[in-house]
């Protein structure tokens, strides 16, 4: 209980931030449109009620069904297509021009993500203020250029769209959505990196990479809905987002599966503690303390998910051993043992038949550096990770003292170079000099 209170103080003052940006942005959006509004309407703003209308209730759709895509992101495309293409219309219904400006989008558009945020308040689900002031701060970028901006003679993308042919214009929105979907991934790449302290360029790499196909999905998407709705009206709306719908659910299916081949991996990992071969919790606690070295040392997420596998995974061979070793400390047993473990872990994995990766990982978890040093072997980074976590865990033990942890830090230096890479070393030190859990002393 206490660990999560600390995660949750930790991520506290970047939510704070990221929710004090969305609500300026808000609050600054809708008093603009209570100055320049406020008098009746000079381009026929009641008759676009039906449509505004639409817009709001197809946002607040997308964002009830907000989805969790693979990995930590939480995504809402619906929401996201719907007030694209409402940034970007230009004339609904059946000609009657749009010409309302981009507070009238942001002000819309934030109503409808708070309104769309309340069964998940009430069901007390995980939302995260960053992801929707990202999202926010994107669909403004884009009302901005489209509405706002000038860009030829002093005028607007929307004052010279009449004049533009119709794929002239719909290449347009689409680069202009692409452009500010690119800068919601920027941010959001600026918040991995500080949560989980990894370097900004494989942060930002991880997100466009896993960001690209929606990207290129909900521009198309954006711009196809506000074409459309000048000669069909607000039937282009619920038409074009259905096909988006039908997608999101297809991701959020494969996300399932992916959640659940995972916790099945994390049962597995602890048939070494029923067994008697471990200590209970260290499987986790070597996946955790990896995860957070591989990230520290800029480890694609690809790479990252190999290794939390693996390092579930690094014990199972243990269950082939007559008789358990003392503590389940393999870093205390004879090398051939260790050898022994590493391969009857690696063949029963390769037994899946879709962990190949990761047995490859498990087979090399054992073999000393110097091995990389002086011979030049590709011994991959995530074994290196895992020996040097699991030699830490093996001494420390669960509940780490300082005098523990010194210990732990002491034995795995004079290995230094020969049984652990330097550099997985150091990224262990600045890990653990984060987090108090490790080292029973308190964080600086």
């Amino acid at each position: 209980m206490r660990r999560r209170a600390r995660n949750r103080v930790r991520a506290l003052p970047l939510e704070i931030v990221s929710g004090a940006i969305a609500l300026t942005t808000t609050l600054g959006a809708i008093a603009i449109v209570r100055i320049r509004f406020g008098a009746p309407p000079t381009f026929g703003l009641r008759a676009l009620l039906p449509m505004i209308a639409m817009f709001l209730v197809a946002i607040i759709v997308g964002e009830v069904f907000r989805g969790r895509q693979p990995g930590t992101r939480h995504t809402a495309p619906l929401a996201s297509a719907a007030a694209l293409a409402f940034a970007m219309t230009v004339a609904c219904p059946k000609g009657t021009p749009a010409g309302y400006g981009a507070p009238l989008v942001v002000a819309v558009t934030a109503v409808a993500m708070a309104l769309g945020l309340i069964p998940s308040l009430i069901r007390r689900r995980l939302i995260r203020l960053s992801d929707l002031a990202n999202s926010l701060l994107a669909i403004t970028v884009a009302a901005v250029l489209f509405r706002e901006v000038p860009i030829s003679g002093g005028h607007t993308v929307l004052e010279l769209a009449p004049s533009w042919r119709p794929d002239v214009l719909a290449l347009v929105m689409v680069l202009i959505s692409a452009f500010a979907l690119t800068i919601e991934v920027l941010l959001l790449a600026v918040v991995r990196a500080a949560r989980a302290h990894a370097p900004f360029r494989r942060a930002f790499q991880d997100e466009f990479i896993a960001a690209f196909g929606l990207t290129a999905a909900l521009s198309a998407t954006g711009a196809l809905v506000a074409l459309a709705e000048r000669p069909m009206g607000v039937l282009a709306i619920p038409l074009f987002l259905f096909p988006l719908g039908l997608t999101q659910f297809a991701v959020q299916r494969q996300s399932a599966v992916r959640r659940t081949y995972r916790q099945t991996i994390r049962t597995l990992s602890r048939l070494t503690e029923f067994g008697g071969y471990t200590e209970p919790g260290h499987a986790s606690r070597v996946a955790e303390l990896s995860l957070a070295i591989g990230q520290h040392l800029g480890m694609s997420e690809r790479e990252v998910l190999d290794l939390e596998y693996a390092a579930l995974l690094h014990d199972i061979g243990q269950v082939s051993l007559t008789e358990p070793i003392p503590g389940g400390a393999t870093v205390l047993a004879a090398p051939a043992d260790q050898r022994r473990i590493a391969h009857d872990g690696a063949e029963i994995v390769r037994q899946t038949g879709v962990l190949d990766r990761v047995a490859v990982i498990l087979e090399a978890q054992t073999t000393s550096y110097r091995h990389v040093r002086e011979l030049g072997e590709d011994l991959p980074l995530a074994s290196r990770i895992i020996k040097v976590c699991n030699a830490y865990d093996d001494m420390a033990g669960s509940r780490p003292t300082a005098a523990r942890h010194s210990a732990a830090m002491e034995r795995i230096h004079l290995g230094l170079g020969y049984e652990y890479d330097p550099r997985v070393v150091d990224a262990l030190a600045k890990v653990l000099e984060r987090d108090a859990r490790y080292t029973g002393t308190r964080t600086r």
